[in-house]
């Protein structure tokens, strides 16, 4: 058996070596565009395949090695509510009816604030919408943050810097918070009910840190951006798209579509609920295919449920390793090192492995917590929503995909912020 954990940890190696290397994939297909390899070459280069990919080899290799029962055991042992969640919500939040509810509203707040409208909107899509990550998901939060910014201000062409400094602070922030409650940001869900931390707790413990965490890191961008954002003002297009759709979304497809939205989040934890909502969610889109507009983010949806699915299967395997390291920390050690980890695997993964050991002290369970938290920014497999956003922005990039050193480099600023936050105030 140790055979097939060391095994693991090599594709879960490559697969992390690989996720790094996406863009260099891109290029050489961009390079080999008539060739035999583009297709190949194009497959590799987009990271929503990664660890779906190795997770593939990984399974080849148990089933050669431990039969079919084993492996369909393994398979049948791991939890895919995550991916399956992921997946439901980013198409019911991605829909015409919801992005036009939320679009009206972060407007609304933007015109209370005593700045442009362009950067108003632009600081409550990187402040207001994660922190309603806490009530409606974090998944929901990215995807309607991603969708908002992309319609908004990357479909224009911003610089490559402004570019990779939103989507670092983005994913800083959506994982910072989500911590307001304790169900919707998932290193908090993983650890909630076996530590008792309910609302109360959080509020005490994580609330108020991440609130300011995440204001500050908006503030300071929308600060230092204002000009280009201002630039960038759609005020024409804007009012044109919301007549469009004022004629066209009848507020009672809203209500209904926002409907579908609560009882997904509602009943996150089982399949069989939000599966059948979004099956019949579905059918209301069919029905009403003119609110819905030409097509819903499927294949973006699906893309990133494949990638997480391939992270469950691998992350599986990891425990051996991740677990010695978490039992030879103490609570001041633990804080960093869990900001680091959670950079190559998943933070609900690693908050996940500190709850199966027992007898830990409450400085302990706070750091590993809070660090999971604030290290959830710096790639794309450290926080189940940050391939939504990934898959939704990507496109604007150069190549069509994101470089996950500039990603990195992107979001360590916004990380030392919620790392003073959540560590030192």
């Amino acid at each position: 058996m140790i055979g097939i954990h060391i095994f693991a940890a090599i594709c879960f190696f490559f697969a992390i070596l690989h996720s790094f290397s996406t863009k260099y994939f891109e290029a050489l297909s961009k390079k080999y565009q008539s060739s035999n390899y583009f297709g190949l070459l194009h497959l590799l280069g987009e990271i929503e395949v990664v660890f779906g990919l190795w997770a593939m080899v990984f399974i080849m290799g148990h089933f050669i090695v431990m039969g079919k029962q084993p492996t369909i055991d393994y398979l049948e042992s791991r939890v895919f509510t995550e991916p399956l969640f992921v997946f439901v919500i980013m198409i019911i939040a991605g829909s015409r009816p919801i992005l036009y509810f939320s679009r009206k509203l972060v407007t609304a707040l933007a015109d209370v604030l005593p700045i442009s409208s362009a950067v108003g909107f632009y600081f409550l899509s990187l402040s207001f919408l994660p922190l309603m990550g806490s009530f409606i998901t974090e998944p929901a939060a990215m995807t309607l943050a991603a969708l908002m910014l992309s319609e908004r201000y990357f479909s224009n062409g911003p610089s490559e810097k402004l570019k990779y400094l939103t989507l670092g602070v983005l994913f800083v922030n959506v994982s910072i918070g989500g911590a307001m409650t304790a169900y919707a940001a998932p290193p908090v869900l993983m650890v909630a009910i076996k530590w008792n931390w309910d609302f109360a707790y959080m509020l005490q413990h994580f609330s108020w840190r991440a609130v300011l965490a995440v204001s500050i890191n908006a503030l300071l961008m929308s600060c230092f951006f204002r000009k280009e954002l201002n630039s960038l003002s759609l005020k024409k297009q804007k009012r044109e798209l919301d007549r469009v759709e004022q004629d066209q979304i009848h507020p009672g497809l809203v209500i209904v579509a926002l409907g579908f939205l609560t009882g997904v989040v509602i009943f996150a934890h089982y399949v069989s609920i939000f599966m059948g909502l979004f099956l019949f969610f579905l059918g209301f889109t069919e029905a009403f295919r003119s609110a819905f507009g030409k097509r819903l983010i499927l294949r973006e949806g699906l893309l990133v449920a494949f990638f997480l699915a391939g992270l469950v299967v691998l992350g599986g395997q990891q425990a051996w390793w991740i677990e010695p390291i978490l039992r030879q920390l103490n609570a001041d050690n633990m804080f960093y090192v869990a900001i680091v980890l959670t950079a190559f695997i998943d933070n609900a993964a690693l908050t996940y492995l500190a709850s199966l050991v027992p007898d830990l002290s409450e400085g302990f369970k706070y750091s590993v917590v809070a660090g999971a938290l604030t290290g959830g920014g710096l790639t794309v497999i450290a926080n189940a929503p940050n391939p939504a956003g990934f898959a939704i922005l990507k496109k604007y990039f150069e190549l069509g995909t994101i470089s996950p050193i500039r990603l990195l480099a992107s979001a360590l600023l916004p990380t030392l912020i919620a790392l003073m936050c959540f560590k030192w105030i």
